[in-house]
């Protein structure tokens, strides 16, 4: 078991397909080793980055096997077990676990406007967490449409042993991390942001000990970070300022297709497809994408040469 608490950046691997849809199982090895060359600390698969909604049970099983396994035991894998139902939460969580995973990461249960209350939520999470000994992650995302107080969250890390780390990436998350730090105190043993790393800097001045962005820029976010906790407050925010452009076009203009663009430029996957409903990127935001990147030269364009 690697050393907690676990720290610092863990992107999302993004799930590689061939053009006919796929997959590729060479080219998500190269990107989950891109990751790890570039300095990540970890990484995570199958989140929703990674186009989980679009895979299926079997493929899921293979790609956990897969990168739980390339990882060696360098880094510690964080894998994705969401689902509505707590009884096939609790099976997926155990399977990462066998297969290997430091910890698994789950949004609250919900399914169109079916959302469980407060104590629903917090017999979910009791469900998985008897069925595993890894710690949980509790994915605060505005794609579930469930509402997670603080108070709430501190209260399931209060009451059950195995949540220890939030992924907060709610609007306002810098207010939500502090407020739920100070209500948790020891108990919240990993407040990390996600949303690309777009707020990271108001993220960290809030107390979060980590962030889980795309995989654009592992090795920026890597800097930005050791910069911060070596106490250089203004060299992480002039870092995260140059790359703030990029940051933001990934976020509100592309979303999971910009790894895979960049790494595709860069000869690390074969394809940048992605499976229907998602629409490849728009010929015109890819080249913008592409003219921001080419101009600050990050790794990912220069890995291999």
């Amino acid at each position: 078991m690697m050393e907690r608490p676990y720290r610092g950046i863990y992107p999302i691997v993004p799930t590689t397909f061939a053009d006919d849809g796929s997959l590729d199982a060479e080219s998500q090895v190269r990107a989950a080793e891109f990751l790890i060359d570039a300095g990540a600390h970890g990484y995570c698969i199958l989140a929703n980055f990674s186009e989980q909604m679009a895979l299926s049970d079997a493929e899921r099983d293979y790609l956990t096997d897969l990168l739980v396994r390339h990882a060696r035991g360098r880094v510690p894998v964080i894998v994705t077990t969401s689902h509505y139902s707590a009884r096939v939460a609790a099976e997926r969580s155990r399977r990462a676990q066998e297969a290997g995973a430091a910890m698994v990461m789950l949004m609250p249960p919900y399914h169109g406007t079916l959302r469980p209350d407060e104590d629903g939520i917090l017999r979910f999470f009791e469900t998985v967490a008897k069925a595993i000994s890894i710690p949980i992650m509790v994915q605060d995302s505005p794609v579930s449409g469930v509402t997670l107080t603080a108070s709430f969250l501190a209260r399931l890390a209060r009451e059950i042993d195995a949540v220890r780390y939030f992924k907060i990436e709610s609007a306002s998350a810098a207010v939500k991390l502090r407020e739920l730090i100070q209500l948790g105190g020891a108990a919240i043993e990993g407040p990390f942001d996600g949303e690309e790393g777009i707020t990271m800097i108001a993220d960290l001045d809030a107390g979060a000990t980590g962030t889980m962005p795309g995989g654009m820029i592992p090795e920026v976010f890597r800097q930005i970070f050791d910069r911060y906790q070596a106490g250089d407050r203004a060299g992480a925010i002039a870092l995260y300022e140059r790359y703030l452009p990029l940051i933001t076009y990934e976020n509100k203009l592309c979303g999971l297709r910009a790894t895979k663009v960049l790494m595709k430029e860069a000869g690390i996957i074969r394809s940048e497809a992605t499976r229907a409903p998602t629409a490849p990127l728009h010929p015109a935001i890819r080249a913008g994408l592409l003219e921001i990147a080419r101009r600050l030269d990050p790794l990912i364009l220069r890995y291999g040469r």
